[in-house]
């Protein structure tokens, strides 16, 4: 079966933006990190090229693909919370050493991709 995994680019922060987020969520963690063979656009023989990593039971894919792309609103990571204590610490954790708060409630963490919601609401 096909299963669809994104894919996150960046700016060589690939490894540290992966263990950071496995750091937050619990069934997360470093699937493999390949790194590149040659000298490239991404980077020198050694540097890492790609993360695969599991968040939450959902795959991913960092890729220091060379020059940062800005992250849009139009794709963005919920993040289910089991109640307001879960939603404050990740928007704590989100938001430090260099995340952005925005307009309605959303943020950017540090290394650009958008997370939408602060508020908790329990499932009836």
């Amino acid at each position: 079966m096909s299963k669809i995994s994104p894919c996150l680019w960046f700016d060589g922060e690939a490894e540290e933006a992966a263990k950071f987020y496995v750091s937050l969520l619990p069934g997360s963690r470093i699937e493999t990190v390949q790194k590149n063979p040659a000298d490239g656009p991404a980077g020198k023989a050694g540097m890492v090229l790609v993360v695969e990593f599991t968040l939450a039971g959902q795959r991913f894919m960092a890729l220091n693909g060379g020059m940062r792309y800005d992250y849009t609103p139009a794709v963005s990571f919920k993040i289910d919370c089991a109640d307001q204590a879960e939603v404050d610490r990740l928007w704590d954790a989100l938001s430090a050493n260099g995340g952005e708060v925005e307009r309605c409630g959303w943020l950017r963490d540090r290394y650009g991709p958008p997370f939408p919601g602060k508020s908790y609401r329990p499932r009836c």
